[in-house]
């Protein structure tokens, strides 16, 4: 299956999307691109955020050619005052808010907790956790104005497993699963859903920029139950679930999109040989 391959319905037809992070880190599709050109290819019309003009330019380029409608909103989301605008912005333009997708997140400083610079630790968790907070502050409003609406934030299989070598990612990405829990609690009355995607050893644009040798790609494959990496279009596809109808009575789930990595390798406890005895 080509899973950029265009495959359109209008099962979003009337809603209007936030996507922050919608531009992509070189050339391809990373998560945010590919969850903006699917909502829009289903019939969304998109805000595109991001603080790289020319990365989301491509993205609105990509969603113009499918006849897709977007615009592109310049705003840093760890500046509550820049959420607020891009909410605004967006509302003014399209003239509602049904959909957040809170995609923003880097790596953050290295170190156990003995070696992280505390001053980066501190940015780092206001851009990965704080921004989503900030976004949901002003779009949630919005979404009540009509009826509801979905927000999905996306974390990473390093939030529910821990184990990374730096302490700050792992951290940032559990306390994000932790958020939606709590927002999804707090606003389901209300009518908004809040989930969250955890992605695994995805191969984006992003990754690419960091001099993945075959090698690394290869054990990171092997990392997973189905023995290969995902794509962008993988959590995209995440993405336009949780927001759409299908997904009308789920919330407050994490939904790791990740090759089965974070069930685990399996194994026998004992040679096959021996009976196993209780």
């Amino acid at each position: 299956m080509d899973m950029a391959r265009p495959h359109r319905d209008d099962r979003l037809k009337g809603k209007v999307a936030i996507i922050t992070g919608a531009g992509s880190r070189g050339d391809g599709v990373g998560n945010g691109r590919a969850a903006a050109v699917l909502l829009a290819r289903h019939g969304a019309r998109v805000a595109l955020v991001d603080t790289d003009a020319n990365a989301a330019e491509e993205t609105a380029r990509l969603i113009a050619a499918e006849g897709g409608v977007a615009q592109i909103y310049d705003g840093d989301v760890s500046d509550r005052a820049s959420c607020e605008a891009i909410v605004e912005r967006t509302v003014e333009g399209f003239g509602r808010l049904d959909i957040l997708v809170n995609n923003v997140g880097l790596t953050g400083p290295r170190g156990d907790a003995i070696e992280v610079d505390d001053l980066a630790w501190d940015s780092a968790m206001r851009i990965n956790v704080a921004s989503m907070m900030l976004m949901a502050k002003y779009a949630i409003p919005e979404m009540m104005k009509s009826g509801g609406g979905s927000i999905v934030n996306l974390a990473s299989i390093a939030g529910l497993r821990g184990g990374h070598p730096s302490l700050l990612y792992p951290t940032s990405k559990s306390a994000v699963i932790g958020l939606t829990r709590a927002m999804a609690a707090h606003h389901g009355r209300a009518g908004i859903r809040v989930n969250c995607i955890a992605p695994g050893t995805v191969y984006t644009p992003m990754v690419a920029s960091r001099g993945m040798s075959d090698e690394m790609r290869k054990a990171r494959a092997a990392g997973t139950l189905l023995g290969t990496e995902g794509t962008g279009w993988d959590i995209g596809y995440g993405v336009l679930f949780l927001a759409s109808e299908e997904a009308r009575w789920i919330t407050g789930i994490t939904l790791a999109i990740d090759g089965g990595a974070s069930v685990g390798q399996t194994g026998s406890p004992v040679p096959p040989s021996e009976p196993l005895r209780h």
